[in-house]
């Protein structure tokens, strides 16, 4: 075997021809290992199917003064990658590109290791071991690597898997801002989660059982049976029941996937209940912005939309985490390469908690 140096890289010469394995550090003269400057992405190059996304190889970014560059473990799937690949709802292009994504690779979570900082970053090092919401500062987590800004990043607890960590940022977050911070959850009400079986609802189910709540969860098909599992005190299949139309009434309702009128909402509320809906259609949170403060008017009950704020009271869930009161149900883990058939399983409702991806793992 023939051995070469040129430029500071080092090369073998085989069967196969020169292959490159080292470079050179001609400070101290030693071989160093040879990195990539490559890495694997899923790409979405055009607005459509989720079956359209590609797995390629591409450049690793490099991360600018304020940003660390992360060797993703762990990624997860959200609403925002199933409204970012087909580009629907068409207002959303206002965000994503209009013609096409601005930011080929989706993916908005993910827990991970720093391997490169930024000059710029204070409160971070390499070898760090990390979790977060990316979505303040942009999206690219279904890759290999990706460069975040240090804002977005929180330190994983050691006792903390990957993949536990990668399922709480955003699931967990809207379901502590909805139900803390604009529900204003008190002991003892009645709650119920629409769109229960997923991972904002299997989360808020945890919480308001710390508050000592009876809670009803709504969402249909095989997530019931998980559902049961998981504790719910009631549980309606929204394809055989229409919660709005029991003559139940709820203190505090929190909704996943709203999709009926602001009227049907505040029929299912007590004198003084409280409505959050952290997702939904579009063309239903539209009506329930306008339409729903008309009729809170002349009511003490109250219509909300959440407006997410990403990792803000992340601290508290890593505290509930550590005491054991809350862990994430997690769909998964599955390869890389699965995101295409992931994303569609995710958008039709099919799966149960989190959809979690381990991008290491081979399928």
């Amino acid at each position: 075997m023939l051995c070469l140096i040129w430029k500071k890289v080092s090369y073998t010469w085989n069967a196969s021809g020169w292959n490159q394995i080292n470079r050179c550090n001609f400070l101290t003269g030693k071989i160093v290992p040879f990195q990539t400057s490559f890495m694997k992405a899923i790409i979405c190059s055009r607005y459509g199917a989720p079956e359209n996304l590609q797995l390629k190889e591409v450049d690793r970014p490099v991360p600018t003064e304020n940003e660390v560059l992360v060797k993703v473990h762990s990624t997860a799937i959200n609403d925002y990658d199933w409204s970012l690949v087909r580009g629907k709802p068409f207002l959303y292009r206002l965000m994503f590109g209009f013609f096409k994504p601005k930011r080929p690779i989706p993916g908005m979570e993910l827990s991970g290791t720093i391997e490169v900082l930024g000059s710029e970053v204070k409160t971070l090092n390499i070898g760090d071991k990390v979790f977060g919401d990316l979505s303040d500062y942009g999206f690219g987590s279904f890759a290999e690597y990706v460069c975040v800004h240090e804002n977005a990043l929180t330190k994983k607890p050691a006792t903390m898997s990957f993949e536990d960590a990668v399922a709480l940022p955003h699931a967990s977050l809207l379901a502590l801002q909805g139900l803390r911070d604009i529900g204003r959850i008190k002991q003892g009400e009645r709650v119920l989660i629409n769109g229960a079986g997923g991972g904002v609802g299997t989360l808020a189910l945890q919480l308001a059982k710390l508050h000592g709540c009876e809670v009803t969860g709504v969402d249909t098909g095989e997530k019931l049976k998980v559902m049961a599992s998981l504790g719910f005190d009631h549980i309606i299949d929204y394809k055989v029941t229409d919660f709005t139309k029991t003559g139940e009434s709820y203190d505090l309702v929190l909704d996943c996937k709203t999709t009926r009128s602001a009227s049907a909402y505040m029929r299912a509320l007590s004198p003084e209940g409280r409505y959050i809906t952290v997702g939904g259609q579009l063309t239903s949170l539209i009506s329930l912005l306008f339409i729903g403060k008309l009729l809170t008017l002349f009511s003490k009950k109250e219509l909300k939309i959440l407006a997410l704020k990403p990792n803000q009271g992340l601290d508290t869930i890593i505290d509930l985490y550590l005491q054991g009161k809350i862990k994430p149900s997690i769909d998964g883990p599955y390869p890389l390469e699965e995101t295409p058939r992931l994303i569609r399983y995710f958008g039709e409702g099919k799966h149960h908690g989190k959809v979690v991806i381990s991008v290491g793992l081979q399928g």
